[in-house]
């Protein structure tokens, strides 16, 4: 028997409006994240997952950049996640090239190896917490919008079928999404790298540098370490095409390392090996109607870089505090245009950048090896090029545009600067905007209490003249040189409702 669950918007006992309900499908790093979000903010959420339960110990992301550290601290999850990783400060590419992070502008002046099972651990309990409602073993098999809101229709265990009922739909349910399928949209691209070969293995030998990547004579490979003993190790043979079923044992690993290294670190005791290809695809639009797409469903792209998990992670931090916005009636529907104008230049700069490397990585013939040579020298002794690639990676170099004769601060992200109550990233664990004044500016108490669960007041713990309206997911809403009651109240009013 069908039945139809869910609400776009119901009426509680006390008579006051409940949210309209989001149905999130995939229970990824992204899904978790968006949905541990949203169900904070006082949203129902219901999280659709064709999966068991269970959350696999094997998985191919395993570095969270500064970017997303700083999104995770701002929700109070960056420093359980750290205990639970190794940092790393320095890496090397193509031997010649060596970053030192210590000089990114953040508290995190590193990249955290961590296994993606571990980040959806921390993210699950989180959207436990919150109230998300999780259906498992629940596959998406069809996706209808209409005025008031969407019908997803699930598919269960033993065959049994449900029409869920929702205002907003978002699938982050992978590169292989069902929702996206289910609104029609077009997955351009292609597959770049046809044989990568991953583990993680135990070394006789420690690298020289813990953090490295490497290519030459047709032969790619990258090594770090999860800080438990084991290493990832994944790799490419120019040379060997085959399907991803086809079986790996370690000697076909070791061999790959040879020829990029040089060596193997004598490889041992592999807990993990595995076979896929890397495509570079991305949607044309992450929206249709009420229906998102975030993370994979959206863009994928090469593992070089380690920028996957983390794109993914961001979207969700983009989109999840707009979505509460309007459903909490503060801001109307237009806001949620933003997400595509800020979110798919991204992906579409990840997919440039991440697939520059992977062809850095392949590059066999004398010209794109010295094309390689010269780019290499180029980034050790050209610093501001260096910083823009390692701010690319990192996630911290991107800025979203702002609005013909907005304050130059308009859509840049902002550091964890210090307040007269503690640091930025702590204020923001509430979900709500941030408004920064400076120290002598009156009072705002009224305005404050007005809008107290969704905007904090604080201060500058310098002498900053500038007033500041911080986004919740840590970019700049608004500013101004000078800190005018009327025009703060405006850009309130605008910006927060």
């Amino acid at each position: 028997m069908d039945g139809t669950t869910g609400t776009t918007g119901t009426t509680g006992t006390t008579g006051t409006p409940t949210p309209a309900r989001v149905i999130v499908v995939g229970s990824g790093p992204t899904g978790l994240l968006l949905a541990g979000d949203l169900a904070t903010a006082g949203i129902p959420v219901t999280l659709v997952e064709k999966r068991s339960p269970e959350i696999s110990n094997l998985s191919r992301a395993f570095v969270l950049h500064a970017r997303t550290l700083e999104q995770l601290d701002a929700r109070g999850l960056a420093d359980r996640l750290e205990a639970a990783g190794r940092t790393l400060d320095s890496l090397r590419l193509f031997t010649r090239l060596d970053i030192d992070l210590r000089s990114l502008p953040s508290r995190f002046n590193h990249l955290l190896v961590i296994p993606q099972y571990e980040v959806e651990k921390v993210l699950e309990r989180r959207a436990v917490e919150a109230g998300v409602e999780f259906r498992y073993e629940s596959e998406v098999t069809g996706v209808a919008q209409d005025a008031d809101g969407v019908t997803v229709e699930v598919g269960g265990r033993g065959g049994k079928a449900e029409r869920l009922r929702a205002a907003y739909v978002v699938g982050a349910d992978g590169m292989r999404s069902a929702v996206r399928n289910a609104v029609g949209l077009p997955f351009p691209g292609r597959s770049v790298i046809r044989s990568i070969v991953l583990a993680d293995v135990k070394l006789a030998e420690e690298p020289e540098v813990v953090f490295t990547a490497n290519a030459a004579r047709g032969a790619f490979a990258f090594l770090a370490p999860f800080g438990d003993g084991y290493y990832r190790v994944f790799g490419w043979h120019y040379g060997r095409d085959v399907a991803d079923s086809e079986p790996v044992d370690l000697d076909e690993i070791k061999e790959i390392a040879r020829i990029a290294f040089g060596h193997d670190f004598g490889m041992h005791d592999p807990r993990w090996v595995s076979r896929f290809h890397s495509d570079e695809r991305q949607a044309p639009a992450y929206r249709v109607g009420r229906v998102f797409l975030a993370g994979d469903a959206a863009h994928v792209h090469s593992p070089a870089g380690g920028q996957g998990m983390n794109t993914g992670l961001q979207d969700a931090a983009n989109l999840g505090w707009k979505l509460a916005q309007v459903l909490h009636g503060h801001t109307g529907p237009e806001l949620l245009d933003t997400y595509q104008a800020e979110r798919h230049p991204v992906g579409r700069s990840v997919l440039r950048s991440s697939g520059g490397l992977v062809r850095l990585g392949m590059a066999r013939r004398p010209w794109t090896l010295a094309l390689r040579a010269a780019l290499t020298g180029f980034l050790r002794a050209v610093g501001p090029a260096r910083r823009r690639m390692v701010g690319q990676i990192s996630g911290i170099g991107y800025t979203y545009g702002a609005p013909r004769g907005a304050h130059r601060l308009t859509g840049t992200r902002v550091p964890d600067v210090a307040l007269e109550s503690g640091r930025l990233y702590e204020a923001l664990r509430g979900g709500r905007f941030v408004l920064i004044t400076p120290k002598t500016f009156e009072s705002y108490e009224g305005q404050g209490a007005a809008r107290k669960d969704r905007l904090s007041l604080e201060h500058w713990a310098s002498d900053r003249r500038t007033a500041v309206l911080v986004r919740p997911d840590g970019y700049v809403a608004w500013a101004a040189d000078t800190a005018d009651p009327s025009v703060i109240e405006t850009a309130l009013a605008t910006h927060v409702g």
